[in-house]
């Protein structure tokens, strides 16, 4: 049934304005629409939601990840944007905080301003 259906991810913030000025600002995803309830950004491949809440739940794990061409450029184009890219104990990261899982992807994270952790990711 849901086979041929498009997939929307979404995500919490409490702000939505700060939301905003993330997604839009500063990872560059074009919004299609914003009201009290949610920010829509568009993705290649629909939309995503930025959904207000009054409390938000952390997850520890990553909650949305982008796969690109270029790892090593995507990070450092977001570092000099101020994303601040996450260090995990235990895991040999290079100096740009990507690390090489076992079968050859490449990945980094970061997190929203709502600590969601995010991630971009390059597959051989």
């Amino acid at each position: 049934m849901l086979r041929e259906a498009q997939v929307t991810p979404f995500l919490a913030t409490t702000d939505l304005k700060r939301a905003r000025d993330f997604f839009e600002g500063t990872l560059g995803l074009p919004v299609l629409s914003l009201d009290s309830f949610a920010l829509v950004l568009k993705t290649p491949n629909g939309s995503m939601r930025v959904t207000q809440v009054q409390e938000h739940a952390l997850a520890p794990y990553t909650v949305l990840g982008w796969d690109v061409s270029d790892v090593h450029a995507v990070v450092q184009g977001l570092a000099l944007r101020g994303v601040m890219f996450k260090r995990y104990p235990g895991m040999d990261q290079d100096e740009l905080g990507i690390w090489t899982a076992p079968s050859g992807s490449r990945i980094a994270w970061f997190n929203d301003p709502d600590g969601n952790v995010l991630s971009v990711a390059q597959h051989p």
